[in-house]
């Protein structure tokens, strides 16, 4: 059922519905179900109501304090499930850092493909096999081959990484033919969550042409089990802009009020868990970045997916695509730390990494922070891969 983290705590919502009246008691009825996809359908009005509802009544001196308290569930006593009954699931390719690492690695001639700085770029993926934070991911077996080989072969991946992104759940969606325009976005979006898109490289590499990835993609995405409302992130959006001598957006993509507050100030921070760090619960950070660096906007992604009419519902997954940042420490996947492998890292504890190994766990973690603004968290989202089936 639904709840608001509060701190080290859970504040059940099924368990406050009757303290509330009118928009927020019916949005509370809503959002205390096995799923928050009835509460985002009723719109931004009430997403508002309620967060503003909450945030009266957990004020210290408010007259539902003590009541309230005893709604409170201790974070550690709880267990996850998806928030959202997730439809349909898009991928985008935002980060320009990480493609421009990514192409240099493949084609060291032209990094980036001719439309990758008109288009923001993306890819239709599977919501079947999205899970939630905690969920172990086995090492996924499909169809490879080196460029060595004279045939290709069926055997498990041996090039597994991670991808560190932004996901965003859609609260209201559009009709068929309809476009969202580009600064009506936060009337849709409902709130974000962190996203590892697993990746199998080397599946990748002999699958991806013509159409893009697959096998090497589908076979398991996790997501953070808390969603952050847009509204709580309107105090660090920030600037936006293109630079002079790089192409500018078309119209539909651009305006005066995303040049304003297009960015969103995040940070992000990946580490890794090796089995002989796990008696001892260390973690090896291996990047830190900010979503502020992405080439391509979340209100930009929502523009540019319904220009041609496509329609949005209720409980779809938009992926920012893995962030990096201008620097290699900050880059979003092992593919770029280590150069394809050619470089491995080293960890905290001695031990080096290429691509992730039996028993390797990946935590992602983001927050948001800014001088007389609350520091928002957006929990972990966490993955241990376990040997092939």
């Amino acid at each position: 059922r639904g709840g608001v983290a509060i701190g080290d705590a859970v504040l059940d919502l099924s368990q406050i519905i009757d303290s509330l009246d009118g928009v927020a008691q019916v949005a509370a009825q809503a959002a205390s179900g096995n799923s928050l996809n009835a509460f985002m359908a009723m719109g931004a009005e009430a997403w508002s109501v309620l967060r503003l509802a909450l945030s009266r009544g957990l004020r210290s001196g408010s007259t539902h304090e003590s009541g309230w308290r005893q709604a409170l569930i201790t974070q550690s006593d709880i267990e996850h499930s998806l928030p959202v009954k997730i439809g349909d699931y898009t991928d985008f390719y935002t980060s320009i850092h990480h493609a421009s690492n990514v192409g240099k690695l493949f084609r060291p001639d032209q990094p980036l493909m001719p439309n990758y700085q008109w288009v923001p770029i993306g890819y239709h993926g599977r919501a079947s096999s999205i899970v939630v934070s905690g969920t172990d991911v086995h090492r996924p077996q499909a169809q490879l081959k080196a460029p060595t080989d004279d045939v290709p072969k069926l055997a498990p991946s041996q090039k597994l990484d991670y991808e560190l992104e932004i996901g965003a759940y859609i609260g209201v969606g559009n009709a068929l033919g309809d476009a969202i325009a580009l600064d009506d976005y936060l009337a849709h979006v409902f709130g974000l969550c962190l996203l590892n898109d697993w990746s199998a490289r080397d599946v990748q590499a002999w699958e991806y042409q013509p159409l893009g990835p697959f096998l090497s993609k589908n076979f398991a995405s996790s997501v953070s089990p808390w969603v952050v409302t847009m509204e709580a992130l309107l105090p660090y959006f920030a600037a936006w802009s293109r630079a002079a001598d790089e192409p500018q957006p078309l119209a539909y993509l651009d305006s005066a009020v995303h040049r304003t507050t297009g960015a969103l100030q995040i940070d992000l921070e990946v580490a890794l868990q090796t089995e002989a760090m796990r008696a001892s619960d260390a973690w090896s950070s291996v990047s830190r970045s900010n979503y502020r660096d992405a080439y391509w906007t979340l209100a930009q992604m929502v523009a540019h997916h319904t220009i041609n009419g496509c329609n949005l519902q209720t409980g779809d997954l938009l992926g920012s695509g893995t962030q990096s940042g201008p620097t290699l420490d900050q880059a979003g996947a092992l593919i770029e730390l280590t150069a394809n492998g050619k470089n491995p890292i080293t960890l905290s504890n001695g031990e080096t990494r290429a691509f992730l190994q039996d028993g390797d766990a990946v935590k992602m973690t983001a927050f948001c922070a800014a001088e007389g603004h609350a520091r928002i968290g957006f929990g972990s989202v966490v993955g241990r891969i376990l040997e092939a089936k």
